[in-house]
């Protein structure tokens, strides 16, 4: 008979290291599948994390590696693998309760690259990815004055010049956001009408210190050791403008790492997996935390708190409550 999990958690970033953390706790026998072999999701491409509360200036990648530090402590346990499906029923009905007083539950499957686990319920915390540009420079200076989180890093510029790339509410919202901080924010757009919610045009379009760059994309950032200048081309004469910034904030999308999960629980139209505060899915026993979820702000602490909510929930599930 195979071993049958209470709990699996799906991608070890800030949502999944905290529902490890509360899992152990909570003396549940679960496991976490990990593609890569360092923890942290997207928090480790973060030079500097300046809004998590009593850990200011904190490395990204520390602060990943001390999360998955304090699970260990707690006997949480690790495994790399990639998952390749998820089967929200199983036909097993043996050992199908957590305890001699819960209810019996739909076992569920997880397949990977190199095994198959059974478990009473799914923490999914895949996450969700930033849509890049693609341009030179993009990927040499992520970290280094490429950004793609104005509330995440906009302190660092401080009196400096900043690009927010696009026009959508986020685009915009960034813009905003940076005015507040930075002596000049330039606004690149390829059109000549922003797609974002007029209230927050009004808004950008009152501000003296954001220049809108209309009709233009950005063709590369330059700089030695961190960013300086973001080169522009117009969209209608392919003419060149060379932009002296101290950084670049990419606002041109973000995609949930849900494709696995559609069609197995209900997603929105962007794709993210749809869950409340208490993290539960269309499917009875599935719960998404973090980026991957609908939600209005996506940062570390409110993963690591769906990390929380995901494991009280699941409990109650097991427990019948």
């Amino acid at each position: 008979m195979s071993k049958i999990y209470d709990m699996v958690i799906i991608g070890s970033g800030p949502a999944g290291l905290s529902a490890a953390i509360y899992a152990a706790r909570a003396k549940l026998n679960a496991i976490i599948l990990e593609q890569n072999y360092v923890s942290g999701g997207q928090v480790v491409n973060t030079y500097e994390v300046d809004n998590y509360p009593g850990l200011p200036g904190m490395n990204g990648f520390d602060m990943g590696a001390s999360f998955r530090e304090h699970a260990e402590k707690l006997g949480a346990q690790f495994i790399t693998e990639k998952v390749q499906e998820v089967v929200p029923e199983t036909e097993d009905v043996s050992e199908m309760h957590v305890a001699e007083d819960g209810p019996a539950v739909e076992l569920k499957k997880v397949i990977t690259d190199k095994n198959e686990y059974k478990t009473r319920t799914i923490v999914i915390a895949a996450g969700a990815r930033h849509s890049k540009l693609g341009i030179p420079g993009e990927e040499e200076f992520s970290g280094m004055g490429v950004s793609y989180c104005a509330t995440c890093d906009g302190a660092f510029f401080k009196d400096k010049t900043t690009a927010v790339i696009g026009g959508g509410d986020v685009a915009v919202e960034d813009a905003i956001f940076l005015a507040r901080i930075c002596k000049k924010v330039y606004l690149v757009h390829r059109r000549h009408e922003l797609r974002a919610a007029k209230i927050l045009q009004e808004r950008l379009f009152s501000l003296d210190n954001v220049e809108i760059v209309w009709d233009h994309v950005a063709k590369e950032i330059k700089g030695e050791g961190q960013v300086n200048t973001l080169v522009v081309e117009n969209v209608k004469d392919t003419s060149r403008t060379e932009l002296a910034v101290d950084g670049v904030f990419i606002a041109v999308g973000i995609k949930p790492n849900s494709e696995l999960f559609q069609g197995i629980v209900d997603t929105d139209e962007k794709g993210y997996i749809i869950a409340g505060e208490d993290c539960k899915t269309s499917v009875d026993g599935i719960f998404a935390a973090g980026d991957i979820r609908t939600k209005m702000l996506r940062q570390i602490i409110t993963a690591a708190a769906d990390g929380a909510n995901s494991v009280t929930a699941s409990q109650n599930y097991l427990l019948g409550i």
